[in-house]
């Protein structure tokens, strides 16, 4: 009996000695509160992430409440986390709130689920719509639908330009015009803005909820304190209820009434629609949750845009640049289109350098099961945080990374210049049809480009293997191609027609690390351009 008891002492004590040297690397928590205490000294805890890996790393351990947590900050180790490991870190975290804005139940959102077979095909189905390829129908029909919103966006913001005596409250008036784009897009529907007022409060609902879920609340790391938050998390699940009721009594019921199974599929909800009668394993709920996710999706789009809104006004020579590129595009005699991004990369690059600034993962991750990370051990259930403001902010990865810059997102491309058409298709310059001339094969140095030849212009810097504003592994964000298109057009039209300003510059701050703004947020000066 002796020997038994040396024996699991001795297993014990080699228990605790592993434990002990796998322990990460990390501050000394709290009781109770862990180290909670440090994320409040700083204005976002991305910010306070930043500062502990000064002391403790690229990668540490961090104990919030009741919850152990893993921050991992470098490019390496990231793309370690979430393409070489991705499959150890699908989960995502339990917290109440979550539960609250999808009908008691997490795992009905694309976003906020753990990865699993359901979340795959979900994913699978909204991929032809929701990430539609360059020169497809999709794609071309997201253009038609944002540029045709983005018109009614102008004309409305004309209207209360010419009515208002100061600063227009301009968010409420974009948020309304990407919820009709995605809308338009996803369900062939769309909602008049001025004069329908369910559509107004669920827009805001939406708002609202976007807010939430990019903020951190005590009650995530410590589930005791729910009591005290019974009145939000009642809002919360209110505002997921009337959005719900909303998408199906005003989009839903009134396609499957109309819905002829033999016409082509014509959108998203379409396609959801389809499933939904000839796969008796899908569930009804998850059609209209899924719906209801991207088309919340809206939001990112609306935030994004009164984000490059607010950094033209803070820099109004950023704002002439944007103005000069598209008025050489279109010689300002019509709106931007889709089709003109490839001739406005000063403008697609503002809004990305917008999203340098604003972007940070929104929901962290969780580990599914035990796994390794620089050598360090992960148990599972571990919360891991992406710092992407490290990626985003790092003068290792960016240079003078706390000034404003859209040009750090353009690179010189040289061009063959057009030579004169004339000459090309065999007419004189005075204008006589030439003889024909016989073939002749040019000569090396003719192939060669003189320096007439070419141009010096801009093309946008794409896969910037540091910047990584829709995450990577197998949760990147599916709709980032409609967020991208959508606050281009959107953008671009909007600062096309208006000089856009601020009685006070300084004050259009926004959180850094956080890609949105509160609902009542600053107001903006918009002057219309006399064209």
């Amino acid at each position: 009996m002796s020997a038994l008891l040396i024996i699991a002492v001795l297993a014990v004590a080699a228990w605790l000695l592993r434990r002990r040297g796998a322990k990460l690397p990390g501050p000394t928590p709290l009781p109770v509160l862990g180290s909670l205490h440090l994320l409040g000294r700083h204005e976002s805890p991305f910010q306070a992430f930043t500062e502990l890996a000064k002391t403790y790393g690229d990668v540490f351990g961090l104990q919030l409440g009741g919850s152990r947590c893993l921050v991992v900050s470098s490019l390496e180790r990231i793309r370690e986390v979430l393409n070489q490991n991705g499959k150890f870190f699908g989960g995502r975290p339990d917290f109440l709130r979550f539960h609250q804005l999808f009908a008691g139940d997490r795992n009905n959102s694309l976003a906020l689920c753990d990865w699993s077979n359901l979340q795959l095909r979900r994913r699978n189905l909204a991929r032809r719509h929701c990430g539609p390829k360059a020169h497809t129908d999709n794609f071309a029909r997201i253009g038609r639908v944002a540029a045709f919103e983005a018109v009614e966006l102008v004309d409305a913001l004309r209207t209360r330009a010419r009515a208002a005596a100061g600063a227009l409250d301009v968010k409420p008036l974009l948020m309304r015009a990407a919820m009709n784009m995605f809308a338009g897009y996803m369900c062939h529907a769309r909602f008049d803005p001025d004069h329908d007022a369910d559509f107004v409060r669920i827009v805001d609902h939406f708002d609202e909820i976007f807010w939430e879920i990019n903020q951190g609340y005590a009650v995530d790391f410590l589930p005791w304190l729910a009591p005290f938050y019974s009145k939000h998390m009642a809002k919360l699940s209110t505002w997921a209820s009337d959005i719900r009721a909303f998408i199906l009594s005003r989009i839903v019921e009134q396609r499957e009434a109309e819905l002829d199974p033999d016409a082509p599929e014509r959108d998203f909800l379409d396609g959801l629609l389809r499933v939904l009668r000839d796969d008796p394993t899908v569930d009804r709920n998850t059609i209209i949750f899924m719906l209801e996710d991207f088309l919340g999706g809206h939001s990112s789009v609306g935030n994004l845009v009164m984000l490059a809104l607010a950094a033209v006004a803070r820099d109004p020579a950023v704002g002439r640049r944007v103005r000069a590129e598209i008025d050489a595009a279109t010689r300002g005699r019509r709106p931007v289109a889709l089709a003109d991004r490839p001739a406005l990369p000063y403008t697609e690059a503002t809004i990305l350098e917008c999203l340098r600034y604003a972007s940070s993962p929104i929901v962290p991750h969780v580990a599914t099961e035990d796994a390794v990370v620089a050598g360090l051990p992960v148990e599972k259930g571990t919360v891991v945080f992406i710092n992407n403001y490290e990626l985003n902010t790092s003068p290792a990865y960016w240079s003078e990374p706390d000034k404003f810059d859209p040009a750090r997102f353009l690179e010189r491309t040289r061009t063959r210049a057009r030579r004169n058409s004339q000459c090309d298709s065999g007419m004189e310059s005075d204008g006589e049809r030439a003889e024909p001339r016989p073939e002749r094969r040019p000569s090396r140095a003719e192939r060669r480009p003189s320096a007439a030849d070419e141009r010096e212009t801009y093309a946008v810097r794409r896969n910037i293997p540091h910047f990584l504003p829709f995450s990577i592994g197998k949760r990147t964000c599916i709709g980032q191609t409609l967020v991208t298109t959508m606050s281009f057009v959107m953008f671009a039209n909007v600062v096309a027609e208006f000089e856009v300003g601020a009685e006070d510059a300084a004050s259009l701050r926004q959180r850094p690390a956080c890609a949105a703004l509160p609902r009542e947020t600053f107001r903006l000066h918009m002057l219309p351009r006399k064209r």
